[in-house]
């Protein structure tokens, strides 16, 4: 940043949000397991859905695993949009720390 001492990225004061930052492992970190979850549950319902078809799964079986993995997905869905609203939080405290700095240059030019 021009005139500054520090980058953002070396800025003491950004110290909390880039250690935030890095324990979720970037901004994209940790999007993966929902993803292979997701992945997951579509095979087991697709074997669940041969053996139904095949007669080796009780259908009562097959609507209660049904069941379950339904309220797997609905909690994979809840853990993805608390992670992108935990990431957008992120985000919008660094652009505000960015304009800070921004409107501190500013000030000193005045």
């Amino acid at each position: 940043m021009p005139g500054a001492e520090w980058c953002y990225s070396h800025n003491p004061e950004h110290a909390d949000a880039r250690q935030r930052a890095a324990r979720k492992g970037g901004n994209r970190g940790g999007r993966g397991r929902p993803v292979s979850d997701l992945a997951e549950v579509k095979r087991r319902l697709r074997e669940m859905v041969e053996c139904v078809m095949e007669g080796t799964v009780d259908r009562g079986d097959a609507a209660v695993a049904g069941q379950l993995l339904n309220t797997w997905i609905r909690a994979t869905t809840a853990e993805l949009k608390a992670r992108e609203q935990q990431d957008l939080e992120e985000r919008l405290e660094q652009l505000e720390a960015l304009l800070h700095d921004r409107d501190e240059e500013t000030r000193w030019r005045a």
